[in-house]
Parts: structure tokens; sequence; C-alpha cells
């Protein structure tokens, strides 16, 4: 009789130590899953932050070049393109299109050089600055989060468990073609 448990102990022990190491690599994925998650929270946080600074700032603007219609619009237009992004992929290209309406704006405003001295205005120039800073962490946190639940998603044989539940690999947020060359900024000099 003792012959016939040893069989069926041996079996249950091979299930019972991979149950465990699937129940464990299933348990990380959640948490990497989640931190992406989470990552890109603090990402979409930061870009609303920005979203919501910049009406004070183009009201401020508004007051001292009421002929810069042109310019305000774009960067309305383009900061409700980012509220209304849903992926990292809508975002990066609505950013790099209110990143370059705020590089319009900062020519605007130094043709203005009583706006540059307004207290209301260089206080939103700092908070947008600060909010910048905020902003390139958080993408750079998100990507690292991505890079790592990427890395254990493809990993054998954790690909495998990924594949049974339905994991997938999380895109990261690039930046946009061109983003590696500084903008041009001309002060109406005619020199390039």
């Amino acid at each position: 009789m003792k012959k016939v448990w040893i069989p069926v102990l041996v079996i249950l022990g091979i299930v019972l130590v991979l149950g465990m190491s699937l129940s464990s690599t299933y348990n990380n994925l959640v948490t990497m899953e989640q931190q992406v998650e989470s990552s890109w929270a603090q990402v979409q946080n930061q870009l609303q932050r920005r979203t919501d600074l910049i009406p004070n700032l183009v009201e401020t603007v508004k007051g001292y070049a009421a002929h810069e219609k042109e310019v305000l619009g774009n960067i309305a237009e383009a900061r409700s393109r980012l509220a209304g992004a849903r992926t990292p992929a809508e975002a990066a290209t609505a950013n790099a299109q209110l990143d370059s309406a705020l590089s319009r704006l900062l020519v605007v405003v130094e043709n203005y050089p009583n706006l540059k001295a307004d207290a209301n205005f260089r206080q939103l120039m700092d908070e947008l600055a600060g909010t910048e800073n905020r902003i390139a962490v958080a993408r750079q946190d998100y990507n690292k989060a991505v890079q790592a639940y990427n890395t254990y998603l493809k990993s054998f044989p954790t690909n495998l468990v990924a594949g049974v539940f339905g994991f997938n690999a999380k895109e990261f947020f690039q930046a946009q073609p061109g983003a590696e060359q500084a903008p041009k900024v001309d002060f109406g000099s005619g020199k390039s």
C-alpha cells in the first residue's frame, strides 16, 4: 500500500510547487502592471497640472498681446488635445503640439518686455517650468516601470503565464520625431 502513495505524493508535491510558482509569477505580473498604471496616472496628473496652468498664462499674456490670437488659439487647441488624450501615444503627440505652441508663446513674450516684468506672469512661468520638470520625471518613471514590466513579461517562463492570463506589453511614452532638434526662435532679427 505504501508504494502506491509515494508516486501520488511526488505528483502532488510537483503540482504544489508548480502552483506556487504560477501563483508567484501571476502576482508579480499584477504588481508590475499596477506599477505601470500608477506611473501612467502620475504622467497624466502632471500633464493635467500643466493643462490647468495654461489658461491663466494665456489670460495674462492676452492683456499685453491682444493681437497674438493665433498663438493663443494654437495653445488652447493643443491643450484640449492633450486633455483628451487616452493613450501614451496620443498624449505624446498632443504634448509635442503643446510644446511647439508654448515655444511660440515664448517668442511673443520676448516681444513684450513689460509682460516679462509682470509678477503674475513670472509666477505662472515659474510654475510652468516646475511642471515641465515634473512631467519629465513622471515620464521617466513611467518608462522605467514599462521597461521592467515588459522585460519580466517577455522572459521565460513568465511569458507562458502572461499568455495564459492575457497580460500584454505596455507602450512607452516616446518623444515625437524631430523632438531631438532644438526649436528655432527668431526675435525678428532676420537672421537664423
